[in-house]
């Protein structure tokens, strides 16, 4: 498309929109560390202050996920994702190298374009907003329109607080009566896309002509080695895969058990008392049917309780379940049931070596989800580093639920966050987790290195 044609493209509404948004970024950018820190700290504590009434909003308006999963949610993420963010430099001269004789100067990108998914619609702007602040942006969100008033809630509550501090109006703005027009318009008008959501809108945003921060599928294996506390790693697929119902694209879908602990697994499983199994091929073939109608993943199950997917399948799960357990025939290509589920039922399989563990994990990550996570609880180094080299992932979480953990947390080094690149293997720009960085631009200036000596040819090629 020509400039000239996109210029015609854009929808009225969003050219205000981003009109508004570049004469408050034009103003903000003036402001100093201090006073942008404060507002971006105070964006996350009204996310964790008002964590319950933001949970509440979020399950009522998109009908999915879990209430009290949702709270810890955004309690977790809000202190998380500031705590990453204090102290550090995102204004002005951000760093120094006496040795190379460099300086950095951190520069705004402008209008961020911030587009929110149905399964996070309340941390994800959260998020997104708080990195485009703290970088010296203005942001605009465009909600899943079975988000929107989440999404509106939201922007009022950070514009109060960016008032507080003095800030200028329209620096926080969401579009109103969404629709994929609109959204490809705003991605076409704003200076850089971070594009949160299914594989269509981010293919989309990197054809909008703009910077653009994707994220690709989901579906994570989670491979117990040999050598764990059972109960213990068991205790952790089951909080990460039945986190708010399943709908967190990290979240364990796959299990990998040794032969010969395979049977024990499954007890540690059901002896949970969280986790709803069965055996019987033909509940299992119904739940298929439920889950992958004519092999696609069927919307209607994304993110309802263990026991609403049971009731679709016309099988009575317990209400206390909070997980579907079901042995699949075989990896990659073999099951449908290797493909990311997106709500709570996970398969699992058994593996006779380590090597051949990985391979199943890897052939479930080449059908989907090549390039985003895999889990491993492993006491085992040197199989910890196999499957990091073996496997086509962003990240490995060792030893954690995958789902609480790999978008960042206060006991790893993973940046918080709610997008995560997927590298090339996902058709991302980014094989690491998005944050603040990724949303400024840094001058470098650069002065001769007193004395540094200069080697000679015979050196350089020697």
């Amino acid at each position: 498309m020509s400039t000239t044609d996109s210029a015609f493209s854009v929808d009225p509404e969003i050219m205000a929109l981003v009109s508004r948004a570049r004469i408050a970024q034009a103003d903000f950018e003036s402001f100093g560390q201090e006073q942008v820190d404060a507002i971006v700290r105070d964006i996350g504590k009204y996310v964790y202050d008002h964590a319950e009434t933001l949970a509440r909003m979020a399950v009522d308006e998109t009908g999915i996920g879990n209430f009290e999963d949702k709270v810890l949610k955004k309690k977790g993420k809000a202190r998380a994702i500031w705590n990453s963010l204090k102290g550090k430099k995102s204004r002005g001269i951000i760093g120094e190298d006496e040795e190379t004789q460099m300086v950095f100067v951190a520069k705004p990108m402008g209008v961020v374009g911030a587009v929110t998914p149905i399964t996070n619609p309340i941390v994800t702007p959260m998020c997104n907003g708080m990195f485009a602040l703290k970088t010296g942006n203005a942001v605009i969100f465009a909600p899943h329109p079975k988000a929107q008033a989440c999404a509106e809630h939201l922007t009022e509550a950070f514009m109060a607080i960016v008032r507080k501090h003095g800030g200028p109006e329209d620096l926080i703005q969401v579009v109103r009566n969404g629709s994929i027009s609109k959204t490809q318009s705003l991605m076409e008008s704003v200076d850089v896309v971070v594009a949160t959501g299914g594989g269509a809108m981010v293919k989309s945003a990197y054809s909008s002509g703009k910077p653009s921060f994707g994220v690709g599928a989901g579906n994570v294996p989670v491979i117990i080695d040999r050598g764990v506390d059972l109960a213990e790693a068991v205790g952790k697929i089951v909080t990460g895969a039945s986190f708010d119902n399943g709908i967190i694209c990290s979240h364990e879908q796959f299990v990998l058990a040794p032969q010969e602990r395979f049977d024990e697994t499954i007890r540690a499983f059901t002896e949970t008392g969280k986790v709803w199994f069965t055996d019987d091929a033909a509940q299992i073939q119904a739940l298929r049917e439920v889950v992958f109608p004519g092999g696609q993943l069927n919307k209607d199950v994304v993110g309802i309780s263990a026991r609403a997917v049971g009731a679709m399948a016309e099988i009575d799960v317990p209400e206390s379940a909070r997980l579907i357990l079901l042995p699949a025939k075989g990896a990659g290509e073999d099951d449908i049931l290797a493909r990311e589920k997106l709500c709570p039922v996970v398969a699992i399989l058994p593996y006779e070596s380590f090597e051949e563990a990985v391979q199943k994990a890897k052939a479930n990550l080449l059908v989907e989800g090549a390039g985003h996570s895999a889990a491993l609880h492993s006491h085992d180094e040197a199989n910890i580093r196999h499957a990091g080299l073996e496997l086509p992932i962003s990240r490995l979480v060792v030893n954690q639920p995958s789902s609480l953990t790999a978008g960042g947390s206060l006991t790893n080094g993973f940046a918080p966050t709610t997008t995560l690149g997927c590298g090339s293997w996902g058709g991302n720009s980014i094989s690491e987790n998005l944050d603040y960085k990724h949303l400024m631009n840094v001058s470098r200036i650069g002065k001769v290195i007193a004395n540094k000596p200069v080697p000679t040819d015979e050196e350089i090629w020697a």
